[in-house]
């Protein structure tokens, strides 16, 4: 029973993320439930270390060393230039913001491009005379939504890819899900359009083309970004050959990260400053989501709820709701045994996919990237998105979205 308790108060903590006059961020919530459990002795320190899940950790590593080397070199200001200099008002502007951003977080996973899209949608609102909330949302929606379709998108898709019965991640994740996921895009487009009707006129917009602060840092990240395209390249064009390799996700962030770890005089202060809470919160997450797993008791209460876990429609409601409280990898981390233990097939791992990531367009709750957007606002320039403001668009996105998905994978 210790770790529900202690679960339940996580979910608490994150809701308020305060205790008295202390304010909490979530990676110490998250830390505080793990500690607490190895503490109660609900886990050993042994199973502790087992359960936290090295591809995923390196994962993350990798990626975020490549986004905070594009940061710091300037590199990202400028290729944020070059790719939206043609927006020429807030509505396209808008447009273009949700498909690059989705774009981008389905290659670099949704958290490295919440990281380094928050200062560059801040510039953008900037240049175009606008409160930053709409672009803030817009973001947000685009790194949820995009990062749907690809199995490195976001940390619970990797999840799946890894732990699900996923044959040929990539092509199984592109050919159930970027159909949709492009029809969502443009419902978060029409979404936001409608709620910020007043903010989308057809004022004319001028952007300045920014100077590299780093020039021979930026050249490594061009080549990281190359050695991505070539290993992805890779790895999909093996798939359609059926050539059976170990050729892992991790293998391709590492890959990635290699110029600017190996080439770099920069390449320590660049690793300091990664975001390493994130990882000490996916740490923590999978020690506090073994202990509740190994408790046996939400085994028991979903053997008795009568619900047909392994449909796609049952596996999209739960996931989407459950978010909300667990956030969607934890929830993804749980659901996945139980789907391995009911048999189920292709169909319910890309409902799970979909499910546990479309909860992120819901509330702030729903997924760690709006979090990091969030704060990542308010520590640059101390706007920030309440929790109201976000569930105006949020609400009606994923009633929108959840249906699209549904209609496509049932």
């Amino acid at each position: 029973m210790t770790p529900l308790i202690v679960l339940a108060c996580v979910f608490a903590l994150i809701a308020v993320r305060r205790i008295g006059r202390f304010r909490l961020q979530i990676w110490q919530i998250m830390l505080l439930g793990a500690v607490a459990v190895l503490l109660a002795g609900s886990i050993t320190p042994g199973s502790a270390l087992r359960a936290i899940n090295l591809d995923v950790m390196v994962f993350l590593f990798g990626m975020f060393v490549v986004g905070q080397a594009m940061e710091e070199s300037g590199y990202l200001s400028y290729v944020s230039y070059r790719l939206f200099r043609r927006a020429r008002t807030v509505d396209q502007l808008l447009l273009a913001v949700l498909f690059v951003m989705g774009l981008l977080s389905a290659l670099l996973m949704n958290d490295t491009i919440a990281i380094i899209g928050t200062p560059v949608v801040l510039a953008l609102a900037k240049s175009a005379g606008r409160r930053p909330q709409m672009m803030l949302l817009a973001l947000a929606s685009a790194i949820t939504i995009g990062s749907v379709a690809s199995p490195i998108g976001n940390p619970q898709n990797l999840l799946v890819a890894i732990h699900g019965d996923v044959q040929n991640p990539f092509v199984t994740f592109g050919s159930h899900l970027l159909a949709p996921t492009v029809l969502c895009l443009l419902a978060a487009f029409g979404v936001l359009r409608v709620v910020y009707r007043r903010e989308c006129d057809g004022v004319r917009m001028t952007q300045v083309c920014p100077v590299l602060a780093d020039p021979s840092l930026a050249r490594l990240c061009r080549v990281s970004l190359v050695v991505l395209a070539v290993m992805l390249l890779v790895k999909v064009s093996l798939t359609f050959l059926g050539v059976v390799v170990d050729f892992r996700l991790t293998y391709i962030a590492l890959g990635t990260a290699l110029p600017v770890l190996l080439l770099s005089p920069r390449r320590l202060e660049t690793v300091r400053r990664i975001d390493w809470t994130t990882l000490v919160f996916f740490a923590a997450m999978f020690v506090l989501m073994e202990s509740v797993w190994l408790s046996g008791y939400l085994q028991t209460a979903i053997d008795r709820s009568g619900l047909e876990l392994a449909s796609p429609g049952v596996i999209m409601m739960l996931s989407v709701l459950a978010s909300q409280l667990l956030s969607n990898v934890p929830l993804t981390a749980l659901y996945l045994p139980l789907l391995d233990g009911l048999g189920a097939g292709t169909a319910a791992y890309m409902a799970l996919a979909a499910g546990a990531t479309i909860a992120g367009t819901f509330t702030i709750l729903g997924a760690a990237s709006n979090v990091i957007i969030i704060q990542n606002a308010e520590r640059r320039c101390g706007e920030s998105l309440s929790f109201a403001e976000f569930a105006r668009t949020g609400v009606p996105l994923t009633a929108i979205c959840v249906g699209i998905y549904w209609l496509f994978l049932v």
